[in-house]
């Protein structure tokens, strides 16, 4: 099976929040585990680069998994992950996320 890679964008109105949020990641890069172990194979995040194609989304996340398994893992079972959302829940005014095996 291929990796699987996953992106997220959100709309965060409010700069600190933004902030808080991207601070949260960095937390979550460096406790996200599985079994004891990092799972998330890589993770790139940031801030997006103004552009109107972005249609007002400011931050992107881009993960990437060894399975689907880890990524339905990430999404149901990661302590990490749900004090991400704890953080960012409250102050998003829009998320979208998708997935996919690479065909490279």
């Amino acid at each position: 099976m291929a990796p699987i890679e996953r992106i997220t964008m959100f709309k965060i109105p409010n700069e600190a929040d933004r902030d808080r949020v991207l601070e949260q990641y960095k937390v979550l890069a460096k406790t996200a585990t599985k079994d004891g172990k990092p799972y998330i194979t890589t993770m790139a995040f940031g801030p997006t680069i103004p552009d109107p194609r972005n249609k007002g989304f400011n931050l992107a996340v881009k993960m990437t998994f060894a399975s689907l398994d880890d990524m339905k893992y990430y999404d149901t079972e990661c302590d990490a992950h749900k004090a991400l959302k704890a953080v960012v829940g409250p102050v998003k005014e829009d998320i979208v996320s998708a997935y996919f095996e690479s065909l490279v």
